[in-house]
């Protein structure tokens, strides 16, 4: 009998997120199997449990898939899986917090489609505000564009503290360097937006960071959002969009151009752990590698 694909969804939370169970049967795991309120320290002994109970051949058919909404806890997790290895018994691994990774690599990508497309220029060297940022998907997608050169600021929204926090915990982690600043209130964020090119906004669904006005004034190149849920992030922003003109200045790109890509990729990291010929290992970079092919195709 075939050695089947499984898949040990691990989660902090109380529920292992349906999104990620559907995605995964979708891309053709034969199982999968959901562990809730998994803390860091459980991660060795369902690591061990999965590698030991399989011959080394079936490893490379055996995944482990880390979620929850917290990104350094998932990449924590990831690590201590990773250690929780003993050659030649080896699985595959896959940290996506509450979709963040492949949310944020796809915002990423697409804006960078869109500069490079219509405007001939690259993340490199640019001013990036992220919106929404002490949440998972505008920490992720600070990393990414930091890792790309951007100039990147982390905008809080009920002071400075919080975001502050979050800008060292990105410099411990990754050795970049990001700013943080409070956008409390519409004057602090038309500050920030007077000297910012690209716009990323993340905040939770429902809740309209930016006005359109605010857009229409600024200095902006691009603004993307990856809120699909009314009110959205910027005001006037079709959920389609991708890369549609909202003024002279500034192009907009929507949730579900977005989402497309975002979807695109969580499905093709699944796909690549099956097809593997070997045990992988994936994260935000992987991540942003795929959506990066998959937005410039």
């Amino acid at each position: 009998m075939a050695d089947k694909h499984i898949l040990h969804m691990l989660s902090p939370l109380k529920h292992v997120s349906p999104f990620d169970v559907n995605m995964a049967l979708d891309a053709g795991f034969d199982a999968v199997v959901p562990y809730e309120g998994v803390q860091l320290d459980d991660v060795t002994g369902l690591v061990q449990d999965a590698i030991f109970s399989r011959p080394p051949r079936a490893g490379v058919k055996t995944g482990v898939f880390i979620g929850g909404r917290d990104a350094l806890l998932a990449l924590d997790m990831l690590e201590a899986a990773r250690k929780a290895m003993v050659p030649p018994f080896v699985v595959s691994l896959f940290a996506d917090p509450y979709g963040s990774f492949t949310t944020a690599a796809a915002m990423v990508a697409r804006v960078e489609r869109v500069l490079h497309k219509d405007r001939a220029r690259e993340m490199r060297g640019l001013r990036v505000a992220i919106f929404g940022a002490t949440g998972v998907v505008g920490f992720a997608s600070g990393v990414i564009a930091a890792r790309q050169g951007a100039e990147v600021t982390l905008v809080g929204h009920n002071g400075p503290e919080r975001v502050a926090e979050e800008a060292e915990e990105i410099s411990n982690r990754f050795g970049i360097a990001v700013r943080s600043a409070d956008g409390s209130t519409d004057a602090q964020k038309n500050a920030i937006l007077g000297s910012t090119d690209v716009a990323l906004c993340a905040a939770k669904a429902g809740v309209q960071v930016l006005s359109a006005e605010q857009v229409r004034d600024s200095s902006l190149l691009v603004v993307a959002d990856v809120n699909a849920v009314p009110p959205l992030g910027v005001e006037g922003l079709d959920v389609h969009a991708d890369g549609i003109r909202l003024n002279p200045k500034t192009l907009g790109i929507g949730a579900l151009a977005i989402g497309q890509t975002k979807y695109e990729t969580e499905l093709g990291l699944f796909q690549r752990m099956i097809a593997a010929t070997k045990p992988v290992s994936y994260d935000f970079r992987d991540a942003f590698a795929l959506a990066r092919e998959l937005a410039a195709a």
